[in-house]
């Protein structure tokens, strides 16, 4: 019975990157859901490239996705949703694929996630850094209170290279938690540039506390891209 149910899994698996590919080649703007319902993993090498949009009073607010790190739910500690945990905070995370959890840190800071996998697996995707594309003049009101042209070249660099700074630079918010990435507002899309870059991997950063997951190698980021944050 456990065979047969891994072979209907593995076929539906099989089927849907089938989508996820004919998707890629006809070049479907905005990621659809079953982009999110996948292997966690995979779902956070496929994000690097794409490109994050909030819509702020009709000012597109973007940058491509050049670092992210995977959170693969009850047996990974140091996911908010180890062992089952289930709060009003993580609720999100239990939910349906292809939503934003939006959580805060330090009481002042936050950090934005794509939730992964079907209903009730909990797993997510961290965005850990941006390479700002539009928007630019607003970015940069919004991290530094000056325009793109006043900024010096370490604060241009400076602008999304951290997940809590490109929450601050695109206006992301408690209120985005719990939004629909594949609706209007904020979402994530195809980049309409083709590239080739290498994606290269370590352990993620901040979870020192989290015993062997610390060392797991789920922080992924495009390989020489200077947007990536510092802890490389």
């Amino acid at each position: 019975m456990i065979k047969k149910h891994n072979d209907y899994y593995n076929m539906f698996y099989e089927l849907w990157n089938k989508i996820i590919n004919i998707l890629e080649r006809v070049k479907i703007l905005k990621l659809v859901r079953e982009f999110y319902n996948r292997d966690t993993l995979q779902v956070s090498k496929e994000l690097l490239g794409k490109v994050l949009v909030h819509e702020v009073d009709g000012q597109r607010l973007a940058g491509k996705i050049v670092e992210v790190e995977a959170y693969l739910g009850f047996s990974d500690k140091a996911a908010h949703s180890y062992n089952g945990r289930r709060t009003s905070r993580v609720e999100v995370m239990y939910g349906q694929p292809g939503f934003a959890y939006v959580f805060i840190i330090y009481g002042m800071y936050f950090c934005m996630n794509t939730v992964t996998r079907e209903e009730g697996v909990a797993q997510a995707v961290l965005i850990r850094a941006l390479e700002p594309t539009e928007g630019l003049e607003n970015i940069s009101k919004n991290r530094f209170n000056k325009s793109y042209e006043e900024l010096t070249k370490r604060q241009k660099l400076d602008l999304t290279n951290g997940p809590s700074k490109l929450c601050d630079a695109l206006k992301i918010n408690k209120v985005c938690n719990g939004l629909d990435l594949c609706g209007e507002e904020l979402y994530i899309e195809y980049s309409n540039k083709e590239e080739e870059f290498t994606v290269a991997t370590s352990k993620r950063i901040g979870i020192d506390y989290a015993e062997e997951a610390k060392d797991f190698p789920w922080r992924f980021f495009i390989e020489g891209n200077k947007y990536v944050s510092k802890g490389k």
